[in-house]
């Protein structure tokens, strides 16, 4: 049976959990409780050197990087498929899923999550909250969150991170009024990749940043209705994260809301 180490709201562990459900893959869950620092153990750093969740184990293949672990399902697992049969189509999943890894996750929405939520427990934490940023092996990240976590919402980084997911939307926008998925008429891995992100700007409160985008309000509804939503985001949600989120996004709406109106 496959393992995954994940923990309940992170939002690369969403996916993974999500493709799992799509694809009706039984799994045995490793829960690491990141405001421990557990990912950051030298234990789990052998099997994932950036520290990060999720890590998938199949045997004696240890698989980290989420939208890596996806493509790694849809072969090892091709029923159902969620990558379309035309090249072209494929191509497009693929163009979707390397924006996340190029600045969406670590550099928008992550960014949106600690300068919103997340840094007020590290800063409540004091030496230990500074120890486990050091702990971050990326230095890029690790310099970007510290930046955040001491500023808020008027760190520049939280600035740009606000423009780039608006700049999302918008492209969300544009492909679904040329097809009913993402990517093209099919539900794929690109709509899996990305409904934990809408379900991240829900859970912080913030959902009002789609405005008047229609079709990706229509969307996120039916990615919302599927079995797999429940299954792999549902019913993981941490009620003390949660409330967290919802307390600090209705503070931090007006920032973000000039954020927008200026941009």
């Amino acid at each position: 049976m496959l393992a995954l180490y994940h923990n309940d709201m992170s939002l690369c562990a969403q996916k993974v959990r999500l493709g799992l459900a799509e694809k009706g893959v039984e799994w045995e869950s490793h829960h690491l409780v990141l405001r421990a620092g557990e990912h950051q153990q030298p234990w789990y750093r052998k099997l994932n050197r950036r520290a990060v969740v999720p890590t998938l184990v199949d045997g004696d293949k240890v698989g980290p990087e989420s939208n890596v672990i996806l493509e790694y399902l849809e072969e090892a697992y091709p029923d159902p498929r969620l990558l379309p049969q035309d090249p072209y189509d494929r191509a497009r999943v693929r163009l979707w899923t390397k924006q996340l890894d190029e600045d969406i996750h670590d550099a928008s929405a992550a960014v949106l999550s600690f300068g919103i939520a997340f840094r007020h427990p590290y800063i409540a934490r004091g030496d230990l909250g500074q120890k486990m940023l050091e702990a971050i092996p990326n230095m890029f990240k690790r310099e970007r969150r510290r930046d955040v976590i001491e500023k808020g919402p008027e760190s520049q980084h939280f600035i740009i991170a606000v423009q780039r997911m608006v700049l999302l939307l918008d492209e969300m926008e544009e492909a679904l009024a040329a097809h009913q998925w993402l990517a093209c008429g099919a539900y794929t891995l690109a709509d899996i990749a990305f409904t934990p992100y809408l379900a991240r700007l829900e859970h912080l409160g913030i959902l009002d940043m789609i405005g008047e985008r229609e079709r990706v309000g229509d969307w996120y509804r039916r990615c919302k209705a599927r079995p797999s939503f429940y299954e792999s985001i549902v019913k993981w949600e941490n009620a003390n994260y949660l409330d967290l989120m919802r307390r600090q996004g209705a503070e931090a709406w007006p920032r973000l809301e000039a954020i927008i109106q200026a941009h």
